[in-house]
């Protein structure tokens, strides 16, 4: 299609100089100049103060935003600020200075306040304009009619059970993961017999063809798709054949060679199915991994239901070395909240439970479609302070790290250099940047927290007028294993509080789209880091076409036409995505003290490590964890 046919001319909110600028990643990066014409800089540059501040309710690049990583990037490639100026100093001391407001962040504030007291001086330093970090919420409106969505992070669960310290501040913010089926309605989309789909496009499979699986059989659903003939029958035998392809080895055996053996060659190798099988489900993994399943353990695969090993005789217990993901749901405690928004109400929650007057009310029901004031954050009589769009530059003791009484924080906002003061300090922010903030660290610990490279991702969200093509192709989703997004869904149904979600394929709707630049035959750091390079170069122009593009050749049959039926565009982008877990393919099996993230998150001075990187576990008990153990190291607390 033409880019007319396809609406790239038609204004959307909103497609702007610093939304769609294209940047480069090799060599130098925007510099302080760019920073001066956009950011304002001036003594009281404080945007958050400014009527109408609402950055859920922005559109175009989200995530991380441009204005939000230029500083951080310039600190990595070797840049330094004067923060020895007495000008930097802002002359505020705090008990604690937090440096990143993510939900580790937060929860560390949360803990720090729980025991030192309501008057305890807290400062958190976030480098985004909105605060969550991947617990981020998009809000889309058309007609008058708001619509909420996860910017990233879906929600409160685990393949693992909680840890008690995780599930009581769940519960203390006012969450009651036990209400969750009071909020759903998971028949709405059977009661319309929507169901799963594939698409095949024709640059993979040589033709354009939407198939609903529906109650197909897997013969049925195969003979409709595109594949060939004998792609078809492998397909069904992956599905439904219940054969052990590694026979005369125990359960133990087989699973520590399927830890060694990525799902692609399992595929090829033992089960032996066409090409065109491993091209299908090349992608499957992308939204959990961010790898392909070239770069994915076939025992995780097991672990996640993945078809194949129906007849391996495997037993749901773990092994050494076994990753965290690969546990199987089933035996699991079962610990699941997904409001629309996801973990951003987690955010949000934490925020008001630290700063009280930033929204009315005090349950998980009506912090959903709450407006926070974000002008109330940052409140010189304020205890906690939470302060965006600011950039720490350089953590250091004043004076020798083993008899210091105090750290210095450095941070960079609106241009402008400042210094704040504390007791001591969590850093919540991702591990890899810890390195640069803290240079007198040893190069031991510096290694080890610069060990894990931190997952690219997309979370896009688009809002469309209706649904009606969705309806009249019986899909509420969509696995696309060949095109830009992977995955096309529909948002869940679920009301709560004041909050209803759309009903009729007649009213708006936000469809969520899933895309993680992979590099195949690379190690997953690599293709982690190249995926980063992607993103980051890649320009919101790109993103608009290629969504539109794809949501025009799957649902034409539907009647959809993206020049017309799309209102809004958000792409989550997220090049410094969820944190670094330990895959059995690459990385090497050592003993826990051994391992990366441990040597990483030991305390530095008055300086401790939080963050899901902490954890090597990019889930939100993680990051609640990990902020837990941290303030417990600064208040010297086991």
């Amino acid at each position: 299609m033409s880019n007319r046919d396809l609406g790239m001319h038609r204004p959307i909110a909103r497609r702007d100089f610093l939304n769609g600028v294209g940047v480069s990643v090799t060599g130098s990066l925007l510099s302080s100049p760019w920073l001066e014409a956009f950011g304002t800089p001036h003594p009281q540059f404080a945007p958050e103060k400014e009527p109408g501040y609402y950055p859920p309710a922005r559109t175009g690049f989200r995530g991380s935003h441009n204005g939000s990583w230029e500083v951080a990037h310039e600190l990595v490639s070797g840049k330094t600020w004067d923060d020895m100026s007495p000008q930097a100093d802002t002359d505020e001391v705090y008990d604690l200075i937090v440096v990143g407001g993510g939900i580790s962040g937060l929860a560390a504030a949360y803990f720090y306040r729980q025991t030192a007291g309501p008057r305890a001086r807290i400062l958190v330093l976030e480098n985004h304009d909105d605060f969550g970090g991947h617990a981020r919420r998009n809000e889309l409106s058309y007609k008058e009619r708001s619509l909420i969505s996860a910017g990233g992070t879906v929600g409160v669960s685990t393949p693992s059970p909680y840890s008690s310290v995780a599930r009581n501040l769940i519960r203390d913010i006012g969450i009651q993961v036990e209400r969750e089926t009071e909020f759903q309605n998971p028949e709405l989309y059977p009661s319309l017999n929507l169901g799963s789909g594939v698409f095949f496009d024709k640059e993979t499979f040589g033709v354009d063809r939407l198939v609903a699986r529906g109650e197909r059989s897997w013969k049925e659903f195969a003979a409709l798709t595109p594949l060939s003939e004998v792609a078809q029958k492998d397909l069904v035998r992956l599905y439904e054949e219940k054969k052990d392809y590694l026979p005369g080895l125990s359960s133990d055996e087989k699973k520590a060679l399927l830890s060694k053996t990525s799902y692609r060659d399992f595929l090829k190798d033992l089960v032996k199915v066409d090409p065109q099988i491993i091209t299908y489900h090349q992608k499957s993994t992308h939204p959990l991994f961010a790898l392909g399943i070239d770069g994915v353990p076939a025992l995780d695969c097991w672990g996640l239901g993945y078809p194949g090993f129906q007849g391996m005789g495997l037993d749901n217990s773990g092994y050494p070395g076994m990753s965290l993901t690969a546990k199987p749901y089933e035996n699991a405690e079962q610990y699941d909240y997904h409001p629309p928004d996801g973990g951003g109400s987690v955010a949000r929650l934490l925020v008001r439970a630290l700063i009280p007057a930033v929204a009315p009310g005090t349950t998980m029901e009506d912090i959903v479609s709450a407006r926070l004031d974000y002008g109330r954050l940052d409140e010189q009589n304020s205890p906690v302070r939470i302060r965006l769009n600011s950039t720490v530059v350089r953590a250091r003791h004043n004076g020798d790290p083993k008899r210091a009484k105090e750290v210095e924080v450095t941070y960079v906002r609106g241009g402008k250099v400042h210094r704040a003061r504390g007791r001591s300090s969590v850093l919540a922010c991702w591990n890899g940047v810890i390195p640069h903030l803290c240079p007198e660290m040893p190069a031991k610990q510096k290694q080890a927290l610069a060990y894990g490279v931190k997952v690219p991702l997309v979370a896009t969200k688009v809002l469309v007028r209706d649904w009606k093509s969705f309806y009249k192709l019986g899909v509420s989703g969509v696995s696309c294993p060949g095109s830009y997004h992977t995955n096309i869904n529909l948002a869940a149904p679920y009301d709560i509080g004041d909050y209803r979600s759309p009903r009729k394929p007649e009213e708006p709707m936000i469809l969520s789209m899933w895309r993680t630049p992979c590099s195949p035959g690379l190690s997953s750091r690599e293709q982690h880091r190249a995926g980063r390079h992607d993103l980051f170069s890649t320009t919101f122009e790109t993103f608009e076409r290629e969504i539109r593009d794809q949501l025009g050749r799957v649902l034409s049959d539907g009647g959809f036409d993206p020049a017309r039926d799309i209102e809004a565009i958000t792409v989550n982008r997220w090049p410094h995505g969820y944190a670094y877990e330990y895959n059995s393919l690459w990385d090497p099996v050592l003993p826990e003290e051994e391992q990366p993230c441990v040597i990483g998150r030991q305390p530095f001075g008055r300086f401790s490590i939080a963050n899901s990187d902490a954890g090597a576990y990019a889930y939100i008990d993680s990051a609640i964890d990990m902020a837990h153990r941290a303030v417990s190291e600064v208040l010297g607390k086991p």
